[in-house]
């Protein structure tokens, strides 16, 4: 019972993270993007929204594709790969924001 409530919560993160996926590559949720909700209208003028959103929804699916081989590892009793999981989304997360962060990758082009 115990693999079964996890798989269901673990499913319904992973189409969470999916539907986010979908919503950042039709360029619909920058409201979501912390950091560039919060700026002003003069400060977003300088980042390109669409390269920003392709590249958070491309992030939300690797993660999708993450959580998806933790849950089936958590199906299988495979502890190694669930902590392979683990393991995978924290290096991912952190080089995102390296990439993001550095480089000037999102701003507009003059």
């Amino acid at each position: 019972m115990d693999k079964i409530i996890a798989f269901v919560i673990q499913l319904a993160f992973i189409a969470l993270l999916v539907i986010l996926g979908i919503v950042f590559s039709k360029r619909k949720g920058s409201f979501l993007i912390a950091g560039y909700n919060t700026a002003g209208p003069e400060e977003k003028k300088k980042y390109d929204e669409k390269a920003l959103c392709r590249f958070m929804g491309k992030l939300m699916f690797i993660l999708a594709g993450c959580y998806a081989v933790i849950m089936f590892a958590t199906v299988l009793d495979r502890t190694e790969f669930i902590w392979g999981g683990i393991v995978l989304i924290l290096v991912i997360c952190v080089w995102a924001v390296i990439y993001a962060n550095t480089g000037n990758r999102f701003r507009k082009r003059k």
